[in-house]
């Protein structure tokens, strides 16, 4: 587990503490002083590699000029043995530390010893970590905010799990409530019109239109015929939703399949309430005094609960008092629980029973005023939800082709499919595409980018690059040049500014993990890949590889093997595909 961006980092404030310390017991500097300077990675690699500002922040605590103590702290470094081969004192008294060859070696002894796994860290220390994504009402195909939200949970999860968490990725199956009875009722509706004429049977006003339900009404009335033309309403709803949902679900799996998903459970809200754990969690609120009656209903004091959370989040009593805010209904005044009552059921059920430390949900951004209340919820009932869920909101897709919106699909009538989206484009390119911004950022889907095979496509542009190594690998190979191991490469050859850029770049891997999974931002590997490529692109058409003296070549070969490695690496963490050969 290497991260020598942060073990570079460290020594620069270890180098200069001791300097600070030989110092101060020659009698050149006032001992027993503590000084917090900060460590950076200079914006200009003219500035150096690293810098500090070690002589700044300590310049009027230890009675110096901040130069004049840079120059005796440089005096009394002792770069010997460290990641450093030469420090310099610049502006009004910064340090900047250039980098040796010991630290490049590292970063590819790293690479080739971690292989595929390089980049892992333990900043999760094993706490269990739900990640809960997509989740979409099983009444209809998914659409293109599903597919958004698949490949941002999928990879979150993957970059949490490599940041030293331990994950679980989760599906919500929405089977039971108000939607499901809306669906059933839209299937008996087109069900009614087949036996007697569009005109014969009024459609409900809040049905559901696509296509998908005259399919599913078609599908029923072959396997069951006139059967239903006389059910009670109980019958036929218990019957169509069941048929309806075992034609969707599977084929909600089939398409996520296809995506590259595979869940570790699909979690059934129907088995909340059979089981009585819903009707129990909202006994549980109203025993901690949080819930009221009113109208035949039962209601959470939301209210109330969001003042307390917010006034545990630093607002004034005052500030929560002018919040405009409102309760929630828990049970309808006909005795069923609310899609809410389930929810806190459900995350009591992950938090409480299963046991999980955190969990995250990929939410889209309409469901921001839920987040909040959920959060309180959980809190009243001693969850901490205000810090264990914690929810990634995401932003709306805009699909283009030829520079216009696609608003329609072709077989739904309202939203893009997904599997209308893949067989359009191929599933590596959906993937990197959905992941490339920020979930806070809305995206811009450019179908005709996505199918280019050009540099203007950004996941070809990095799969291009991998395939290239690979080919110049197995040219050299067939001239009878073999990678060696990074203790046989010789790091003095490095000296351009590509090949020392392209280092870096490989470095910053388990930084750039660490940070997406701190921020929750697995786009950061997007951007980090299209780096990588850009500087191997930038290294290759400078610095000469095959005919250069074998001590050039080799460690010019290395580090195009090691490049290769990384790209695959992170490639895998999106669930990309890696070509050798396009």
């Amino acid at each position: 587990m290497s991260n020598l961006i942060a073990g570079a980092k460290e020594q620069v404030a270890a180098l200069t503490q001791a300097a600070y310390e030989k110092a101060a017991a020659q009698g050149l500097l006032p001992a027993g002083v503590t000084i917090h300077g900060t460590v950076d990675i200079p914006k200009d690699p003219k500035m150096g590699d690293y810098a500090t500002s070690f002589a700044l922040a300590g310049a009027k605590a230890l009675g110096q000029n901040p130069r004049a103590l840079g120059q005796i702290l440089m005096d009394h470094l002792e770069l010997e043995g460290s990641y450093f081969d030469r420090v310099e004192l610049a502006g009004p008294g910064f340090l900047n530390f250039r980098l040796g060859t010991r630290w490049f070696g590292e970063v590819l002894s790293a690479i080739e010893a971690e292989g595929l796994t390089y980049g892992t860290l333990d900043e999760g220390k094993g706490q269990r970590v739900m990640v809960e994504f997509v989740s979409a009402n099983p009444t209809g195909p998914m659409h293109m905010g599903n597919a958004r939200g698949g490949v941002l949970g999928d990879t979150l999860a993957n970059v949490l799990k490599r940041a030293g968490y331990d994950t679980w990725k989760e599906f919500y199956v929405n089977d039971a409530g108000n939607q499901i009875h809306k669906f059933a009722d839209s299937i008996h509706a087109r069900y009614m019109q087949i036996l007697l004429g569009e005109e014969g049977f009024p459609f409900p006003e809040e049905g559901y239109r696509g296509e998908d339900i005259k399919e599913l009404a078609q599908a029923f009335y072959e396997k069951h015929g006139e059967a239903y033309r006389e059910a009670p309403e109980e019958k036929w709803l218990e019957d169509m939703s069941k048929f309806g949902l075992s034609v969707n679900i599977p084929n909600m799996k089939k398409d996520l399949n296809r995506y590259g998903i595979e869940y570790d459970e699909w979690f059934y809200e129907s088995s909340l309430h059979e089981s009585g754990y819903v009707a129990e969690t909202v006994e549980l609120l109203t025993q901690k005094g949080w819930t009221y009656e009113k109208d035949g209903a039962l209601w959470l004091n939301t209210t109330e609960l969001l003042k307390e959370k917010f006034i545990r989040e630093g607002k004034t009593r005052e500030q929560a008092d002018k919040l405009d805010l409102k309760d929630d209904v828990l049970r309808r005044g006909n005795g069923f629980y609310t899609y809410f009552a389930a929810d806190i059921a459900y995350h009591r059920n992950k938090l409480e029973v299963r046991k999980f430390d955190k969990v995250i949900n990929i939410w889209g951004a309409d469901h921001h005023g839920h987040v909040a209340r959920l959060q309180a919820a959980l809190d009243g009932i001693g969850l901490d939800g205000s810090n264990r869920l914690v929810v990634v909101l995401m932003q709306l897709v805009n699909l283009l082709q030829d520079g216009k919106p696609v608003r329609m699909s072709k077989r739904s009538g309202k939203a893009i499919a997904l599997h209308d989206l893949l067989d359009e484009i191929h599933v590596d390119a959906a993937r990197y595409f959905f992941n490339s911004r920020n979930s806070n950022s809305p995206l811009d889907f450019d179908l005709d980018l996505a199918v280019r095979r050009d540099s203007e496509n950004p996941v070809y542009y990095v799969q291009y690059a991998h395939a290239r190594i690979c080919t110049l690998i197995q040219r050299l190979r067939e001239e009878g040049h073999e990678v060696k191991k990074a203790d046989q490469v010789d790091t003095a050859a490095y000296g351009s500014p590509e090949e020392l850029a392209l280092l870096k770049s490989l470095a910053q891997l388990p930084e750039e993990v660490r940070l997406a999974s701190r921020d929750y931002d697995p786009s950061r590997i997007n951007r980090y890949l299209l780096t990588v490529a850009g500087d191997f692109h930038r290294f290759y058409n400078a610095d000469r590889i095959m005919g250069e003296e074998e001590r050039v070549l080799q460690a010019r070969l290395k580090l195009a093997d090691a490049t290769r490695s990384v790209i695959a690496n992170c490639l895998a963490l999106l669930g990309v595909s890696a070509p050798e050969k396009m």
